[in-house]
């Protein structure tokens, strides 16, 4: 990590692009969260295939094109501040969101793999009524075999995890096992495993995420 990234929130400064509808006038926003190497702008090229006419689309960046070090597997020690920094950069976003009129059953929190675990670990840690939670090749963050103390409730949130089995950075059992807390907290949960697919977005997630957003906001 450089420029200035060792510091206690290495991704507070930096920007979130947007796309869609201006948020005073938007009926929703969507949080799009990119991938390790990636940028906002790559995901937000994810946009125009689940594009809905009346949602303002935004896309924070990670500071070096990462939002931690080390594999969500690690222990969470292991990738901080950056983890931690990582999620409060979402809660600002959503924050932004808020102060323009759209409250949380109006946000879908959505991301690609590093992305689509911060979406999964920020939701399960701020349980409430959500517009979606879309997680493409992603889960929970920390050890395999850790304790899921995740308590609260999703009040029906729409959620959708997808991911190829197997996938060189997410195992499967990680992709049950977070659908199943999700779930356990009231969350209306779908699944898809994709046997031999590359670390990628499906045309099919895709078509799932936007079943998402009409049932949240109506058919474009």
């Amino acid at each position: 990590m450089t420029n200035g990234q060792s510091n206690a929130d290495p991704h507070a400064l930096e920007p979130v692009q947007r796309i869609g509808v201006g948020l005073k006038q938007a009926a929703g926003a969507v949080i799009m969260l990119h991938g390790r190497g990636a940028s906002a702008t790559d995901i937000l090229n994810l946009a125009p295939a689940m594009y809905h006419p009346s949602l303002a689309y935004l896309a924070p960046s990670a500071a070096g094109h990462s939002w931690y070090p080390h594999s969500f597997l690690a222990p969470r020690e292991q990738n901080e501040p950056w983890l931690s920094s990582a999620l409060k950069k979402i809660a600002t976003t959503i924050e932004l969101a808020k102060e323009n009129g759209i409250s949380e059953e109006r946000i879908v929190v959505c991301g690609f793999s590093q992305g689509a675990c911060l979406s999964t670990e920020y939701i399960a840690r701020h349980p409430a009524r959500y517009a979606g939670l879309i997680a493409f090749t992603g889960g929970l963050i920390g050890p395999l075999g850790m304790v899921m103390d995740y308590a609260g409730d999703l009040e029906g949130t729409p959620a959708l995890f997808g991911s190829g089995d197997p996938d060189p950075h997410v195992p499967w059992e990680r992709v049950q096992e977070s659908a199943d807390v999700i779930a356990r907290m009231q969350g209306k949960v779908t699944t898809r495993r994709y046997p031999g697919r590359a670390h990628t977005v499906s045309a099919d997630e895709v078509r799932l995420a936007k079943q998402i957003l009409a049932e949240s906001f109506g058919t474009p």
